[in-house]
């Protein structure tokens, strides 16, 4: 069996040229990645849902926009809350907030079945998630072999994104390589 290099905490960047309707300019945060497969969350599909219509008590915590977000086409009746902790924190130390468990570095999922009340002094933003993405064990390898994501070192402002729609150009921008000549990329080729 092949050894499969983590890509936790990492962020897929979908290529222009990734033809699958539900990543379009999609920016993924991978949550877990390992032999098993792969899952994460689309930072960058706000939808027009209020955080306070479907988790009343979360919604003080939410970062702006204050909506659900769509994580990816998968359990679309499921909610996943991630949130930074900012500060000094360190990966694998024991202070880590109840309630909150690290992802990568200062990025974690929150347990939305704990008080909200547990997490408020701690927590950077939060935002919440309809739904995930997910791949198969060596799925998303071979779509990485077949050019359709970019890989990027994740920050941790990425999950918090006050203008999540420009997400995919900004990310890209700040890329010190050639990708960030892929942030000019014109939404309609056809029209260049």
């Amino acid at each position: 069996m092949t050894e499969v290099s983590s890509l936790t905490g990492r962020l897929l960047v979908a290529t222009p040229a990734l033809a699958d309707p539900n990543f379009d300019r999609a920016v993924v945060l991978l949550l877990d990645h390992d032999a098993e497969g792969s899952l994460g969350v689309v930072l960058n599909r706000p939808t027009p849902v209020g955080v306070g219509d479907v988790l009343l008590p979360w919604a003080p915590l939410a970062g702006a926009p204050p909506v659900v977000f769509q994580g990816g086409p998968v359990s679309l009746d499921s909610a996943l809350g991630l949130a930074v902790v900012p500060g000094d924190v360190r990966e694998g130390e024991d202070a880590d907030p109840l309630g909150w468990r690290r992802v990568h570095g200062a990025i974690g999922l929150v347990d939305l079945e704990a008080p909200p009340e547990l997490l408020a002094a701690e927590l950077g933003s939060l935002r919440i998630f309809a739904g995930y993405s997910g791949w198969g064990p060596g799925q998303l390898e071979k779509e990485l072999v077949d050019g359709a994501w970019y890989v990027i070192e994740s920050e941790p402002g990425d999950v918090s994104s006050p203008d999540p729609e420009q997400l995919w150009r900004s990310v890209l921008r700040r890329q010190r390589n050639e990708l960030a000549m892929v942030a000019t990329y014109p939404d309609d080729p056809s029209l260049n």
